[in-house]
C-alpha cells in the first residue's frame, strides 16, 4: 500500500454549536492520508492511472464550503464518506482542525481512520 497525502487543505464553512458561530464562516484545516497503489501510475506516467488529488481536493473543499454542520465530528465523517465512496480510496486517515476554537490552543480537532488498510 502506498499513501498519497494532502496537507493543510483549507475551506471556510459554517461550523459550530453557538449562535455566533452559525452567523459566520470559519476556516477548517484538513490533512488527509489516502491509501492507493501507485505502481500503475508510476509505470504509465498518466494522471488517469493515479489518484487525482486535485479533483479530490476540489470536491472536498466544495462540499465543506456548502455545509453547515454543528460538530467537526460530523463534518469529518461526511468528508470521509465522500472520499471513500467517490474516489475508490480503500482507507484514509483524516485530521480536521478548527483553528481558534479554544483561545489557549492553536486549534482543536479530530483524527479519524476509515476503511480497510491493505
Amino acid at each position: 500500500m502506498d499513501i498519497v497525502y494532502i496537507r493543510e487543505l483549507r475551506a471556510a464553512t459554517i461550523i459550530g454549536v453557538y449562535g455566533w458561530e452559525r452567523r459566520i464562516r470559519q476556516t477548517v484545516v484538513l490533512d488527509l492520508e489516502l491509501a492507493t497503489d501507485n505502481r500503475r501510475a508510476a509505470a504509465s506516467d498518466r494522471i488517469e492511472d493515479a489518484l487525482d488529488y486535485a479533483a479530490l481536493s476540489a470536491r472536498v473543499v466544495s462540499f465543506i464550503e456548502g455545509s453547515e454542520f454543528q460538530l467537526i465530528e460530523t463534518l469529518a465523517e461526511q468528508v470521509a464518506a465522500i472520499v471513500l465512496g467517490e474516489f475508490g480510496v480503500p482507507w484514509l486517515r483524516l485530521r480536521l482542525a478548527k483553528p481558534g476554537a479554544v483561545a489557549q490552543a492553536r486549534d482543536v480537532g479530530v483524527v479519524i481512520e476509515r476503511g480497510e488498510r491493505a
